[in-house]
């Protein structure tokens, strides 16, 4: 099932009027030259699509363009700014059966982090720390460089990484067991994915290989596969796992490519990694 036909991104001439317009106002230009400068405008839609690159390419952005275009739910309200906004409502898209379609969602890999977290806090302190991180992500941010000691290292770098880090992300890399995810339940991570996805839904994912092993990236793999052929759904997603990469009819654009376009599986530069590591290592599985 089909429930987001096409996706038009912006032209390289109307990002120039934006600029133009804007540049006076706003230092940071982003999203714009992201996807004109890769040729990139046009988007059509299969059950399953794949945005597929490496950390910079692009993939996260493109997936906030969609689902803030055509209002897909999602967990946690993060604000991208004012020119962010314009370009978005800039877009166009085409919905069709609208009528079978139950829920529109966007899930982000801080959203199943939270969720194991949270999970986890019910027996732990984890909670407790969690708010006092928190808590002090936000201090952080709202504290002036002038203000903050800077004999203090610890000061310093936790007042840079709140300005660039999300507040999941700030709590993740400072909790003394940042290994929960390991820690917990193998299943758990899968058991999110499963209690999300329902029936004849679209749904927009960022780089679901998070907190999944091998072994769960590939129950994930049959259980969206299922999903498309047997319950009407469709599934717009980023990632660079091979696992995923191989899901059944997916359309995969490569976003390392100039210009954008769409490819196999098979021929993308990760896969080929992966496959010439274990060909040089067949012997040692013999």
């Amino acid at each position: 099932m089909i429930y987001l036909k096409k996706f038009t991104l912006l032209s390289e001439d109307v990002e120039y009027d934006m600029i133009c317009s804007k540049k006076n106002i706003f230092n940071n230009l982003y999203p714009l030259r992201i996807f004109s400068e890769k040729e990139f405008r046009k988007i059509e839609f299969e059950p399953i699509t794949i945005f597929y690159g490496g950390n910079g390419s692009g993939k996260t952005t493109l997936l906030n363009i969609i689902a803030l275009s055509i209002k897909a739910t999602k967990r946690s309200v993060d604000k991208k700014g004012e020119l962010f906004e314009e370009y978005v409502k800039k877009c166009n898209h085409e919905l069709i059966n609208q009528d079978n379609c139950k829920e529109m969602k966007f899930i982000s890999s801080d959203d199943v982090f939270d969720y194991l977290l949270d999970l986890k806090a019910i027996n732990s302190n984890v909670n407790r720390r969690k708010d006092e991180l928190v808590q002090e992500y936000y201090d952080y941010r709202n504290t002036s460089s002038e203000k903050t000691n800077l004999k203090q290292y610890e000061e310093i770098k936790n007042k840079y990484d709140s300005n660039r880090m999300t507040v999941s992300k700030y709590v993740r890399t400072r909790l003394r067991n940042n290994n929960i995810i390991q820690e917990s339940n193998g299943e758990t991570a899968l058991d999110f994915w499963q209690q999300e996805i329902e029936d004849n839904s679209l749904y927009i994912i960022d780089e679901p290989e998070n907190s999944l092993s091998a072994e769960n990236q590939l129950k994930l793999k049959q259980f969206i596969e299922e999903s498309v052929r047997f319950y009407n759904c469709q599934f717009i997603i980023s990632t660079h796992s091979p696992f995923l990469l191989a899901l059944h009819d997916a359309k995969i654009y490569n976003l390392d490519s100039v210009p954008v376009k769409t490819e196999k599986w098979i021929d993308l530069k990760n896969v080929k990694v992966y496959s010439q590591f274990f060909k040089e290592l067949s012997e040692e599985f013999e």
